[in-house]
């Protein structure tokens, strides 16, 4: 009884440790792929490069580790380059918050861990993340002071950043499968066959 005890407590302690070390690479990973862009916002806005190492997070280490760095990544990015610049920041800590929390939720609770369940959370996380970016982007508006329309938030949350979702769409389920396939991750298996978060 012993041995099993801390055999477990061992397990939980190294996928603790496990977490944190891919939780500090994607934080990482969130801070340096803007530079691809040329810290341009109008080129940013439309790649998302800081969504993806979150929603990767969310995916692989769970929802609690994703929404932390997607909370953090663009807090940390503007004390370290002053980008996002501020008050933008805080709206994006909000949203990429709920893309970490919700895809990392939503897949953790599926029962197959395959390319439907994949789609279905990174769909439902994008449009999640985006109400709460115009939540977040009211409140900061003071509730009115200035106009922020039906026509802004479809504009902000999804014309423009067609390209970065269809990246999105394209990349995260590719790196998914070769984890899977390379059984660093679980995946296009039953959930009760393997150790969720």
């Amino acid at each position: 009884y012993l041995y099993l005890e801390e055999h477990t407590m061992s397990a939980v302690v190294k996928k603790h440790i496990q977490n944190l070390t891919l939780s500090s690479m994607f934080l990482a990973l969130g801070i340096v792929l803007p530079f691809l862009t040329g810290q341009i916002p109008k080129v940013g806005n439309m790649l998302l490069p800081m969504h993806i190492p979150v929603l990767l997070c969310g995916l692989i280490c769970s929802w609690q580790w994703g929404a932390l760095v997607g909370f953090i990544t663009p807090l940390l990015r503007f004390s370290l380059f002053g980008a996002p610049p501020m008050p933008m920041g805080i709206s994006m800590a909000f949203e990429l918050c709920a893309y970490g929390l919700l895809v990392g939720l939503l897949y953790g609770r599926s029962k197959w861990k395959c390319t439907v369940s994949l789609y279905r959370s990174l769909l439902i996380a994008m449009v999640g993340g985006r109400i709460v970016w115009a939540a977040a982007r009211m409140g900061r508006m003071g509730g009115g002071q200035l106009p922020f329309s039906w026509e802004l938030f479809l504009s902000g949350a999804f014309l423009t950043a067609i390209p970065g979702i269809i990246l999105q769409l394209v990349l995260i389920p590719a790196i998914m499968v070769a984890l899977g396939r390379a059984i660093l991750v679980p995946f296009g298996q039953d959930s009760r066959e393997t150790s969720v978060n």
